[in-house]
């Protein structure tokens, strides 16, 4: 994927949709060329075509998700990356940011990555590092293992690290998340008592979802990019947790 298409499909997602005359118009390139673009960015399931029109595809779609704010959430897994020595063995749980620390330590060949996700497996078969997939119920959207066969593997698996996804917190409910049964994994992840790690981009926070992950007290680090609202950042401080603020092109 080329720069101009990393903006058009990030300018897609941002939009809900764009019609080819103005995505010609801000790229500066014909209606030809954003023809070709789409065809590509559709052929590679980035995105689908409709009359004119580009939009999304399923905001579940871990792809996706991975290219909203995708120059934030690769700075996000490089700083996580670089919490992981040598010879560690880490979790990663499923998700758009997680999916790009994956591919950053798969780079390593001293590493095993013990994990639930089929797309982060899938985007490590040629990876230099060790890969473990755990097995259960195939949860088909969000491509990743859920229910109590995967709580099982989780019991038999020993790692140093675990890096969470979130999909909101407030300071009243804690970590929380929209999908029950992944929200179980995660929770049987946090018994393990290993370091716990949020990776996330700053616009969870503040948002509620129906299931708790936690409590807070099992998670020891927080890494997020420098929007987030200095209140969040000192509640979360407040709570004992590491804050790692982390800004586009470099860390702080």
């Amino acid at each position: 994927m080329n720069s101009r298409q990393q903006l058009i499909l990030q300018t897609v997602i941002d939009k809900g949709q764009m019609s080819v005359t103005d995505l010609a118009r801000m790229t500066g390139v014909s209606e030809v060329t954003i023809r070709q673009d789409l065809n590509t960015l559709e052929k590679q399931s980035y995105l689908r075509r409709t009359h004119g029109f580009a939009v999304p595809l399923d905001s579940d779609d871990v792809e996706t998700r991975m290219m909203n704010n995708y120059t934030v959430k690769r700075d996000l897994a490089d700083f996580a990356a670089s919490l992981v020595s040598s010879g560690e063995t880490v979790f990663i749980e499923n998700g758009s940011s997680n999916a790009l620390l994956a591919r950053k330590l798969g780079e390593q060949r001293d590493i095993t990555i013990i994990t639930v996700s089929s797309y982060i497996a899938h985007l490590l078969k040629e990876a230099l590092c060790e890969v473990i997939l755990l097995g259960g119920i195939y949860q088909k959207k969000s491509e990743s293992m859920v229910g109590p066969l995967t709580r099982q593997y989780i019991q038999q698996v020993h790692f140093s690290k675990a890096f969470i996804g979130i999909d909101g917190w407030q300071p009243e409910t804690g970590f929380t998340g929209r999908d029950m049964m992944r929200t179980d994994v995660v929770n049987a992840v946090l018994e393990k008592g290993s370091e716990a790690i949020v990776l996330t981009d700053s616009s969870k926070f503040g948002v509620v979802h129906p299931y708790t992950l936690g409590p807070d007290e099992r998670f020891q680090r927080v890494i997020t990019d420098s929007a987030l609202k200095s209140e969040a950042h000192l509640q979360l401080q407040q709570k004992g947790l590491i804050v790692d603020i982390v800004n586009t092109g470099g860390f702080r």
